[in-house]
């Protein structure tokens, strides 16, 4: 037997809690940076393992860490945060949960992104460490973080001193439960998932009485003009082999039907997978939005903020092929390449920090008997739920089956003697 089926021939032990943990964790979620029950039990559960554990680390992470001897060292990283939605998936064990956000509004909250899927199977992943420790060497550092979903968590945790924690990570791994079948996992080198940007735009008009328009700048047109020309950016700039979005995905102006105001807001959202694009989108934006200004004679530059920005996350070619082999020898035909995703997220702040590098993949969440009747008809984006949907439910084995694997497997590419 090689090391591999031997640390997960506990598989099965694990699973006897693990199946629990999940539904009680599903059932519980909590929003971003006020993760302390989720951190609580994954610190109580990882002690419990034999984890030197530290709890508080930007904010409510959990960082425990293995020293099993000389060796390598490797990092694996679970986010812990839910999202402001109402669950609709009429499972026995959904959320009823509402919380305060950072607004002071009560919200619903859901684990509508899998987060849940990620922190069982991390802790899945190191019980089979601790418990076959005479068949590997060197450290294992198991990673909880807050908040993924507003896009800071990971680097609060940097700013915490994460890097004195841990010291150096010889390669950093992480996954994500996304909507294919489970039982599958699949991955890719180079990029994977998109830098996001958000952009705030400020434009002004001159207000006056909706029946004399010739007196006034209208602010809401000048809006209108500018959001059919910022769709020429992707088309007409960017080239067709090079993948960006650009989403207006908010505007907001005026107070009153016969009112013409003076201010018009829009917000943005770019998507790109390098920095060349995302400043090539940028600049664009800047001058279509202030011709635009110009040409309708607006009394005002307009203003632009940057906010909410995600990393790139771009997979380490040696390490992702190191991860690869691993899986093919363990999962062989579910094993797949990962198309890329326009998803974002805030992962690669702390392997960018440490200097490692590192391997992102996905594993499969649906049934895949589900999967299949709706692939068949054609109708995938219509009858299987994504991630961030109040129906998205991820269905418990095999994913946590799988998702234990993979990061056990993945972790022994480096452990293994």
């Amino acid at each position: 037997m090689n090391v591999d089926a031997t640390v997960l021939a506990g598989l099965a032990d694990v699973r006897g809690w693990q199946e629990d943990f999940y539904r009680n964790l599903h059932q519980h979620p909590e929003l971003s940076h006020r993760e302390h029950n989720t951190a609580a039990a994954t610190a109580k559960r990882l002690r419990g393992f034999g984890y030197d554990v530290h709890e508080g680390v930007g904010g409510t992470g959990v960082v425990g860490i293995l020293r099993n001897g000389d060796g390598s060292m490797v990092l694996l990283r679970a986010d812990m945060d839910a999202l402001p939605v109402r669950e609709d998936t009429g499972l026995p064990y959904a959320s009823t949960v509402t919380a305060m956000d950072a607004n002071g509004n009560a919200v619903p909250v859901m684990h509508a992104c899998g987060h849940d899927v990620h922190v069982t199977c991390l802790l899945g992943a190191a019980a089979l460490l601790a418990g076959a420790r005479a068949h590997w060497h060197g450290t294992v550092i198991a990673l909880f973080q807050p908040a993924e979903e507003v896009g800071d968590g990971a680097q609060c945790m940097v700013d915490d001193g994460l890097a004195k924690l841990v010291v150096h990570a010889d390669v950093a791994l992480a996954q994500h439960v996304l909507p294919f079948p489970a039982g599958r996992v699949a991955t890719r080198p180079g990029p994977v998932l998109a830098t996001a940007d958000s952009m705030r735009i400020a434009v002004y008009g001159r207000s006056g009485h909706g029946s004399m328009p010739q007196a006034t700048v209208d602010p809401v047109v000048l809006a209108a003009m500018i959001v059919i020309r910022l769709q020429t950016v992707v088309s007409r700039e960017v080239a067709p082999t090079d993948p960006a979005v650009l989403t207006v995905g908010r505007i907001e102006a005026g107070a009153k039907s016969n009112v013409i105001g003076d201010r018009a807001v829009l917000e943005l959202n770019l998507r790109t997978y390098s920095e060349r694009t995302r400043t090539k989108m940028i600049d664009a934006i800047r001058r279509i939005v202030t011709a635009e200004c110009q040409a309708s004679n607006s009394p005002k530059d307009p203003e632009f903020e940057l906010f909410d920005h995600y990393p790139a996350t771009d997979n380490d070619p040696a390490a992702t092929g190191r991860v690869r082999a691993a899986f093919d020898g363990i999962f062989g035909d579910r094993v797949g390449d990962l198309p890329l995703q326009t998803a974002s997220e805030d992962f690669s702040d702390i392997p960018n920090a440490l200097s490692a590098p590192y391997c992102y993949w996905g594993i499969g969440g649906i049934d895949p008997d589900t999967y299949h009747k709706a692939d068949l008809a054609a109708r995938v984006s219509e009858d299987i739920p994504v991630n961030h949907s109040a129906t998205f439910a991820p269905v418990i084995q095999p994913t946590l089956d799988t998702g234990t694997q993979a990061l056990t497997v993945a972790a022994l590419a480096w452990l293994a003697p």
